[in-house]
């Protein structure tokens, strides 16, 4: 799957849409791959000398992958929604010019809620880990 075809699953925009492809998909997982630049605007300020990609950007990267998993059918009328974490850990800093991969797994669903665990990976290095909580509610018109 491209950016394209997640854009029509996804309401997230540049400069916030923070997964590039879709590797697999199935009915309970996801594997996803963000392309860190060296470009990226956020490595401008975090930090100008040293660039590391911030961990809240890793973890909203594995909620969107969630987020695209759960939501493979939308037809643009639902909002993903994300409402929990839990034992976050980072354990590799992210530099540009690097593959993130996102591993999302789905541990429950209860109705619209949806408990996930996700890890990204460089170089099939474990960087990031959570447990995410997340959900889906009806879009309003505009």
């Amino acid at each position: 799957m491209n950016k394209e075809e997640i854009m029509k699953i996804l309401p997230h925009r540049e400069p916030i849409l923070l997964v590039d492809e879709v590797l697999e998909i199935g009915e309970d997982y996801v594997v996803a791959k963000k392309y860190v630049k060296k470009d990226e605007p956020v490595l401008k300020g975090h930090f100008p000398d040293y660039p590391i990609y911030p961990g809240v950007y890793i973890i909203e990267g594995l909620a969107q992958a969630s987020g695209i998993m759960l939501l493979r059918t939308n037809t643009g009328k639902v909002v993903p929604l994300f409402l929990g974490i839990d034992e976050a850990r980072f354990k590799k800093e992210v530099r540009p010019e690097c593959e993130l991969i996102y591993n999302i797994k789905l541990i429950e669903k209860k109705g619209p809620i949806a408990i996930i665990d996700a890890k990204a990976y460089v170089d099939n290095q474990l960087v990031a880990k959570a447990k995410l909580m997340v959900g889906s509610k009806e879009g309003e018109e505009k």
